[in-house]
């Protein structure tokens, strides 16, 4: 196999035109550069081959992944996504590694018309570290805007993706459809772009839900100042998850399980019928499962009993 420098790999797999006119500057100088109007919003992630994801996972998801967790970042302020930034850290430079990764990257990219304007490689241990600048909407969606009495609400299904990794650890694609479905939920999450915009200044807070539900429920709560009560009846559970799993077990992967990458909310209650309204129009389902309470813990009910809810979330260290 011919071997690859650094700029060819740039060339090759990474250079691509730009139809955004902000950019004056972009790939292929010592730095990208810019026009803006009004205030920006940025985030950035590393992925990490077996932590983050395991270490043979097709190349195509892999980049598909580590931009779709950076745009749901600004999904869950309300931006508008428009650059993005690569830095990859690779132990070869193969080909048809390189090609799988930039074909799910740029897919997912074009999508929401996010230009790649500059980035880094070099040699190592398989490491992915995206960065995204969009423009950040007037009334952003924050954490800590939450207020007792609003209602919680989460976008889409959530568990899938924990459950999806179980599945892909066990080998077990090949069991029946229900294990498939899940494995694609961890292999391509959907960024919730479109919700997002529409939330901002409508929400009174939102996070993005990759750590786990009640984890980042938690810390939603923590900078606002409340609590929360979860009705785990409530929880949108997809099918292919209740197909493979005992309801407490979904249930458990539902709080715990991190990289559904789906958005949890909370709004008042006068504007429910708005938010149903909007996800209605947008295509994306939500679902009511709590209410923000004065204090700081978090519980469980079921039919209006209190229930222990074990939910951990993703450790970072």
């Amino acid at each position: 196999m011919p071997k690859l420098g650094e700029f060819e790999i740039i060339e090759r797999f990474f250079a691509r035109a730009v139809a955004d006119p902000a950019v004056r500057v972009g790939i292929g100088d010592d730095a990208a550069i810019v026009a803006t109007e009004g205030e920006i919003a940025v985030a950035v992630d590393t992925l990490v081959a077996g932590t983050h994801f395991p270490a043979d996972l097709a190349a195509d998801a892999i980049g598909h992944r580590a931009l779709a967790v950076n745009l749901s970042d600004l999904a869950a302020v309300g931006a508008k996504p428009r650059f993005a930034t690569l830095a990859l850290c690779l132990k070869q430079a193969d080909p048809d590694w390189l090609g799988g990764f930039a074909a799910g990257f740029f897919r997912l990219a074009e999508r929401h018309g996010v230009s790649l304007i500059g980035g880094d490689t070099t040699k190592g241990p398989l490491i992915v570290t995206v960065g995204v600048i969009g423009d950040a909407p007037r009334t952003p969606l924050l954490r800590s805007g939450g207020r007792p009495g609003d209602r919680i609400f989460v976008s889409g299904t959530v568990g899938d993706a924990a459950a999806g990794l179980e599945q892909l650890a066990a080998r077990t694609a090949q069991a029946g459809a229900a294990a498939r479905a899940l494995i694609e939920r961890f292999r391509y999450p959907e960024p919730r772009v479109a919700l997002g915009r529409a939330l901002a200044g409508l929400a009174h807070a939102a996070i993005d839900v990759s750590d786990g539900l009640a984890a980042d429920l938690a810390h939603l709560c923590r900078l606002s100042g409340c609590g929360a009560v979860i009705d785990l009846g409530a929880l949108p559970l997809s099918e292919p998850l209740r197909a493979l799993y005992a309801i407490e077990d979904a249930e458990t992967l539902a709080l715990s399980g991190g990289d559904d990458y789906e958005l949890c909310f909370a709004v008042a209650p006068a504007d429910v019928g708005r938010v149903r309204d909007i996800a209605a129009r947008i295509g994306t389902p939500v679902s009511e499962i709590g209410e923000l309470e004065p204090g700081g813990a978090i519980e469980g009910r079921r039919d209006g009993r209190p229930v222990a809810l074990a939910a951990a979330g993703y450790v970072h260290f």
